[in-house]
């Protein structure tokens, strides 16, 4: 606002106020001031001072804040709580009521020129959409809100969570090699710049370790996970601790480490019990199925993914309701319920694509490609099979474009296309030489621990 607009609005504020409380002009400028210089002030011709301003809020009975700025009393602290409500309801009641919250709240934030509520609202708004699956809307919003901090001046810590909120939604886009150059440019950034706030610090390492697997990348997210757990002791967010738990169990199952898998993802699963953040508690118990399913509990691993898409189905996460339905898929065919599976494939195909959840999305043709087969249609197996190729390579999944191509190659050479089936393992083992920490370039600095 400008000096000129800056002392107009405050002119007509002054005059309001002195209005309904029925005071003059001499009433309102004594013993301090005259009568004249209230006039002044009133008809916008001189900005009051910020002694004249607290003079003139004690004698209208408002605080200086609202005087100077137009801002109810207690207005920052009041959208500070209701953001906390907003995001309970998040947590516990799902994104669509919360998304009606965190719209009126970032209004009033934009009414009133409060940078900090107006970004965590759209940091919200960004987590609302990313739950249902609308992840360009989602990323619009982090990029938003990352804007908008960085014009009011706030260091890089505090806009960690719009940068990891545009990283998941390029991740769960496909987008594996840009989700990380966010998270490694930023992780660099704070560490060679000094700047080591555990829960920034913790929050990157943890969201980056997904991606870091499902491009075979195991080295770099055994580093994470490691980071992330040192980490863990000095955050202050239980419910970022309880998220890290949770990632650093895909590290220690790829590692053959089952015991302690299970016993990060129990540590996370009574921290969000405790916070009653129903989707990330989901969450727990679909990576608890996954851990099961690994080590051959192929019943506990259907019963622990069935509770996590009946949480998910409660607050409308469709995106993540889909990727648990894909694995819970299969789990089914692996117990012989094949059937099963392909008609939960089929109902979830339409939530999932090359823009949302490419990775989920390429899994579930790769399986019913496999059902495919196992029912003797070749042809229908092969052309699922290469669209699950053509996802993971958008997506960048080295680990599992090996395997799929392993899968393409074999049912090529059975019905005698050897030339093809050769050039498929040539293209798999590519990828397998190639397990991601060669071609991510060097690992951002570290943290002194």
């Amino acid at each position: 606002m400008g000096d000129r607009d800056g002392r107009e609005a405050i002119g007509r504020r002054v005059q309001r106020l002195r209005a309904e409380r029925g005071m003059t002009q001499r009433q309102l400028a004594e013993p301090a001031y005259t009568p004249a210089y209230i006039s002044t002030l009133e008809a916008g011709r001189v900005r009051p001072s910020d002694e004249a301003l607290r003079h003139l809020a004690e004698r209208l009975g408002v605080g200086y804040e609202e005087l100077a700025t137009g801002r109810p009393a207690r207005l920052a602290t009041d959208l500070r709580l209701r953001l906390t409500e907003a995001q309970r309801t998040l947590a516990t009641e799902g994104a669509e009521r919360a998304a009606g919250q965190y719209a009126e709240l970032l209004a009033e934030a934009e009414a009133y020129e409060l940078p900090e509520e107006r970004a965590a609202a759209l940091l919200g708004l960004g987590e609302c959409a990313v739950e249902t699956g609308e992840l360009v809307t989602g990323r619009n919003y982090f990029e938003r809100a990352e804007q908008c901090l960085a014009d009011a001046g706030a260091p890089l810590p505090a806009r960690v969570p719009a940068l990891r909120g545009r990283a998941l939604a390029h991740y769960l886009a496909g987008e594996l090699r840009y989700a990380v150059y966010l998270l490694e440019s930023t992780l660099d950034e704070l560490n060679r710049g000094g700047l080591h706030d555990p829960d920034a610090l913790l929050m990157l390492y943890a969201s980056a370790i997904g991606p870091y697997m499902d491009m075979g990348a195991h080295a770099r997210a055994a580093q994470a996970a490691e980071l992330a757990l040192s980490l863990a002791p000095s955050a202050g967010d239980p419910a970022l601790v309880a998220r890290m738990h949770r990632s650093v169990a895909r590290t220690l199952l790829a590692e053959g480490r089952l015991a302690e898998a299970d016993a990060s993802l129990a540590k996370a699963a009574e921290l969000y019990r405790t916070l009653q953040l129903r989707t990330e508690l989901a969450n727990c118990h679909w990576m608890r199925g996954y851990v099961c399913a690994q080590n051959g509990e192929l019943r506990r691993a259907e019963a622990e993914m069935r509770e996590a898409l009946g949480m998910l189905s409660v607050t409308r996460a469709a995106l993540y309701s889909s990727q648990v339905a894909v694995e819970l898929a299969d789990v089914l065919h692996r117990r012989g319920k094949s059937q099963e599976a392909a008609e939960l494939l089929h109902g979830v195909l339409d939530d999932l694509s090359s823009e949302r959840g490419a990775v989920h999305s390429a899994g579930a043709h790769r399986l019913l490609g496999i059902i495919a087969e196992d029912a003797r249609d070749t042809e229908v197996a092969e052309e699922h099979y290469v669209r699950a190729l053509s996802l993971l390579e958008r997506a960048g999944a080295a680990g599992d474009l090996a395997d799929l191509c392993r899968l393409l190659g074999d049912l090529l050479r059975r019905t005698g296309r050897v030339e093809a089936a050769l050039d498929a393992y040539r293209t798999g083992l590519g990828h397998r030489t190639a397990p991601g920490t060669t071609t991510l370039g060097p690992a951002p600095a570290q943290p002194p621990l």
